[in-house]
């Protein structure tokens, strides 16, 4: 295995020549009939093993179009210990289907904490066994030193929150600090830190292991961010559901070599839950494999 995630991801994502990430998110209520049905929302385990099989069926759906998942651990963080040994066990299916595996914890914290947090997640060899992790910098940069070089140690990578897609983002993000005609905004002033730690640790792609979080849903922030971090992946969410376009995320892609890369794109619930839009499809995995094809087929034409 290549020890550099950022080389890693490059790879492949040519070899699918695919930037679709597709989003874990497995709300109960939204599953297909046929994961429901005979299940009781109050037996946790139960639940828990419908979602894993469920997950499981739509990595399994999506793995030719799509070279990463994204389990996002709140939806199964709320089953109990049930549903975290459900994550268990859909980490390990996708890791077997070759997917990468990126986890959306959105952990962040400071000291011996952090440390706690990147030797759990991040790395074959951690108890999680995760490609990567969603790392808040908002408590300090000191935040982020662990996640790195847990990172930087065992091959995986971090994607830090710098402009993140829902419509409170500005409320801290936004804010503009420094003398008059020389302010700059606070997810700026994070991007140049994501930056120098993916120039830090970066690999034979031109890339680091080190990356960003920037929303689809601001499209004039993702390009001028992108030029402010060349050599970190751009993880961009808000595509689809929440509105953004194809139009908006070609502006986080930068080119090596005449080559588009350094950026995924995310789909949640307009891959995993497409069954609830095509009527035409013979079963709802069918729906969830077409809609990661179409997905691949948009970005592809950018």
């Amino acid at each position: 295995m290549d020890s550099h995630f950022g080389d890693r991801l490059a790879k492949s994502c040519a070899e699918k020549d695919s930037f679709v990430c597709v989003g874990l998110d497995p709300r109960w209520e939204s599953l297909p009939d046929s994961i429901r049905q005979g299940v009781s929302p109050t037996d946790l385990q139960a639940v828990a093993r419908a979602t894993q099989r469920y997950c499981q069926e739509v990595i399994d759906a999506v793995a030719e179009y799509s070279p990463v998942v994204k389990p996002q651990a709140a939806f199964f963080e709320n089953l109990g210990p049930h549903g975290m040994q459900a994550l268990w066990g859909i980490v390990q299916h996708a890791r077997k289907a070759g997917l990468i595996v990126l986890l959306d914890g959105k952990r962040g914290d400071i000291g011996s904490t952090a440390q706690g947090y990147a030797a759990a997640y991040l790395g074959y060899e951690s108890p999680w066994q995760c490609d990567a992790l969603t790392v808040n910098p908002y408590l300090g940069d000191d935040t982020l030193a662990p996640f790195h070089q847990a990172a930087t140690d065992n091959g995986a990578g971090v994607f830090v929150l710098v402009k993140t897609s829902n419509p409170g983002s500005g409320f801290l993000q936004d804010l503009q600090f420094g003398e008059p005609g020389d302010s700059k905004a606070i997810y700026e002033h994070v991007a140049e830190h994501v930056e120098s730690l993916a120039v830090s640790h970066t690999g034979e792609s031109g890339m680091g292991s080190t990356g960003a979080v920037v929303g689809a849903t601001y499209p004039a922030q993702l390009a001028e961010l992108r030029a402010q971090m060349p050599h970190a992946w751009i993880l961009i969410p808000g595509f689809g559901a929440q509105g953004g376009t194809v139009e908006d995320v070609k502006h986080g892609f930068r080119l090596i070599d005449g080559t588009s890369t350094g950026a995924i794109v995310n789909s949640s619930r307009g891959i995993i839950f497409a069954y609830q839009k095509d009527n035409s499809a013979s079963d709802w995995q069918t729906a969830v494999a077409a809609a990661a094809k179409e997905m691949r087929d948009q970005l592809r034409a950018i």
